[in-house]
């Protein structure tokens, strides 16, 4: 069988320990979360995780049946191979030398992302968008010297029926 990803959005109790509960799901059966990402809704009484994870069919009915038993879950929604929205935020610390601060600038422009904190020697980036995106960013940015990177993981939700 294949692996693929799977982005899992669940809505969730937002009291202490809901999350080490899910957490402890996927390590006490092997699963690994490649990226997890939780905020309240707009109800403060109810959070949404996000998480991606991979696997064949099989262990993906198995997570979220197991996820469904969790006393705290509200709602399961697996949304691979539905249409969703997806994004990730970065925030990568860049090296700026004098020589190559004009090719930064360009750079992050073309990825409409936006320089959020500025330094003597370095830029702090922020970009949001899709993983290849994030990842293409990345690589452009690598040979100027990336000191530090923070990613958000996916956060994703269902497109709305037309």
């Amino acid at each position: 069988m294949t692996t693929q990803k799977h982005t899992i959005s669940l809505l969730v109790d937002n009291e202490p320990g809901v999350l080490a509960r899910v957490a402890g799901l996927f390590s006490g059966r092997g699963f690994n979360i490649e990226s997890l990402c939780v905020a309240e809704t707009m109800d403060g009484q109810i959070s949404r995780i996000t998480l991606v994870t991979r696997g064949d069919e099989a262990i993906a009915e198995q997570i979220k049946k197991q996820l469904n038993k969790l006393i705290n879950v509200i709602k399961v929604y697996d949304l691979t191979g539905t249409e969703f929205v997806e994004r990730e935020m970065a925030l990568i610390k860049v090296r700026a030398k004098a020589e190559h601060r004009a090719e930064i600038l360009r750079i992050v422009d073309i990825f409409r992302g936006k320089v959020v904190d500025v330094s003597p020697t370095h830029y702090t980036i922020e970009v949001t968008g899709a993983a290849d995106k994030l990842s293409a960013i990345l690589s452009l940015l690598k040979p100027m010297g990336i000191k530090e990177i923070a990613r958000t993981g996916a956060i994703a939700l269902p497109r709305e029926k037309k």
